[in-house]
């Protein structure tokens, strides 16, 4: 369970890493036309879901690789689960259903990252 747990973190952290560094350093209007939702939200607000997004995938490995404050890692679970539960409740407020089922997804691997990793595979 422990290598399972470890090929989740390392796929999260990947995926949020590549995202939040796109959402971090690129301008709203050149995220636009893939991600509609940038239009809703101020150019700050984008830049901070992509460095809480750069910090959450940080924060899945580098704790644990360490050795150095290991309760960050199920700590950055549960931030990108929350990440994830915005994310859907505002594609539901949209009427943007086809976007949910990833958001969903996401929360429950970031869920079992933190279950695994707050639990009986902690650090």
């Amino acid at each position: 369970m422990n290598v399972f747990l470890w090929i989740l973190q390392g796929l999260l952290a990947a995926a949020f890493l590549v995202a939040g560094t796109m959402k971090a350093t690129q301008p709203k209007e050149k995220l636009a036309p893939k991600m509609g939702w940038v239009n809703d939200f101020s150019t700050g607000t984008v830049k901070l879901v992509g460095i809480a997004q750069l910090a959450a995938a940080l924060g899945l490995v580098l704790p644990a690789l360490t050795g150095i404050a290991g309760v960050l890692t199920p700590l950055a679970a549960v931030g990108l689960g929350l990440i994830m539960l915005l994310a859907a409740v505002y594609h539901v407020r949209k009427g943007e259903y086809s976007s949910i089922p990833v958001n969903v997804v996401i929360l429950v691997l970031a869920g079992i990252v933190a279950w695994g990793r707050f639990g009986p595979y902690a650090f």
